[in-house]
């Protein structure tokens, strides 16, 4: 008796020394291993003007669980006031012909959607959720934690002039995008940039920044989104001979090297005679051995 009383007194102590709010998560997370069901998105998407993007939502469900009916699923486009959001899925007017299902199983956990030509107006957020039947909670509603999409367009990096190197990009207003050019693997401080500047009526920035052209090798302008890399552009310089003796009062010249290096390897004539030998080598042995046999 007086060992359970102290054993009592020492749970008591424990409890309180914990606190109760700790007790209570731990007892439903531990609870709630049994009946999690959850629909997963990435916060942050980016995708290039004009392409398709595949916009990811996965339905996770314990091992306990089973559906009573299929999911029904709803991809929707976030407004600002949230007070008209855009139906995406099932598909509306507006996305018609633009949205489909990546995996259009019946029971599938996969509900990811294919958004097609993706304009500048569709920079924003996204959301899926789920209508779900099963036999333990009946009828209810999950969502996803939203999703966050960032368009940026084609980037240019030239040569603005002899002794200047031009990168240029347009992309969907956001904080954490930053352009970057970088010689050789080293980043050069801009001569001049803009920070992303538009129009009242435009639904982009323009982030813009000019390094010096000086010495040879390759330049490679770099557009990060939270220090992420989203896309890049490589610019090669070399200084061209010039044959009428003006490279001193003209200055180094830019190429933009794309062409690939083809490697010319010498004709294997060795091995064609080697190949046209063979045949001959059996007919000679036929006849040989019909001139044997002709003999005996």
């Amino acid at each position: 008796m007086l060992k359970i009383i102290l054993s009592e007194m020492h749970l008591s102590l424990v409890v309180t020394k914990w606190g109760w709010t700790q007790w209570m998560f731990f007892y439903f997370m531990v609870a709630g291993t049994r009946s999690l069901i959850t629909v997963h998105q990435p916060p942050v998407l980016t995708t290039a003007l004009g392409h398709d993007v595949m916009m990811p939502c996965r339905l996770n469900l314990s091992n306990d669980e089973r559906m009573v009916t299929v999911p029904v699923l709803y991809w929707v486009y976030l407004t600002q006031d949230n007070a008209d959001n855009l139906r995406l899925w099932p598909r509306c007017e507006k996305y018609e012909g633009r949205v489909e299902r990546l995996d259009t199983t019946r029971n599938t956990s996969n509900k990811s959607i294919v958004l097609k030509n993706v304009q500048w107006a569709d920079s924003g957020k996204y959301l899926c959720k789920l209508s779900i039947a099963t036999e333990r909670d009946k009828s209810f509603r999950r969502r996803g934690n939203e999703t966050s999409l960032k368009v940026y367009d084609t980037m240019n990096f030239t040569a603005h002039n002899d002794s200047l190197l031009w990168c240029q990009v347009n992309v969907t207003p956001d904080p954490g995008f930053v352009l970057s050019i970088f010689h050789n693997g080293c980043k050069l401080q801009p001569a001049d940039c803009a920070p992303g500047d538009a129009g009242a009526a435009l639904p982009y920035v323009t982030l813009s920044e000019t390094v010096p052209l000086r010495s040879k090798g390759e330049y490679e302008c770099q557009l990060h989104l939270n220090g992420d890399l989203i896309t890049k552009s490589i610019f090669y310089h070399s200084p061209m001979a010039e044959v009428d003796g003006d490279a001193e009062r003209n200055g180094s010249l830019t190429r933009l090297t794309t062409a690939s290096v083809v490697v010319v390897f010498p004709e294997p004539w060795l091995l064609y005679m080697a190949l046209l030998l063979v045949p001959i080598v059996i007919l000679l042995s036929l006849v040989t051995a019909l001139l044997l046999m002709y003999r005996c």
